[in-house]
């Protein structure tokens, strides 16, 4: 079955950033837009009637069906580094990414 999953560290954010909002999670979108034509959105949102919501440990990601097209099989991943902390996608379909690693190409 095709799913997205969720990292240890990623789960562990997504639960901090939602203390106060038991019923939502971090919601992951593809957008067009960016240099390479595709670009990743995230914010912490409630579900939607149709939304695909995957579940580690408590932590909730919600993706719409349209962007589940491009997100199969990818990780979310959450790392703190020197220069930049943040969310990351682990995406196998990306054939191409810019050098921000925002945006892709299928």
């Amino acid at each position: 079955m095709a799913t997205v999953s969720i990292s240890q560290n990623a789960a562990t954010k997504i639960k901090q950033l939602i203390l106060d909002r038991p019923d939502a999670g971090l919601r992951v979108k593809v957008v067009g837009g960016g240099c390479s034509g595709l670009q990743y959105r995230m914010e912490i949102d409630g579900f939607k009637e149709r939304d695909k919501v995957f579940e580690r440990d408590g932590a909730r990601l919600i993706v719409d069906r349209k962007s589940f097209l491009y997100l199969s099989g990818a990780e979310i991943d959450y790392g703190e580094e020197l220069m930049s902390s943040g969310f990351r996608v682990v995406n196998p379909n990306a054939k191409r990414t810019c050098g921000c690693g925002e945006s892709f190409v299928v």
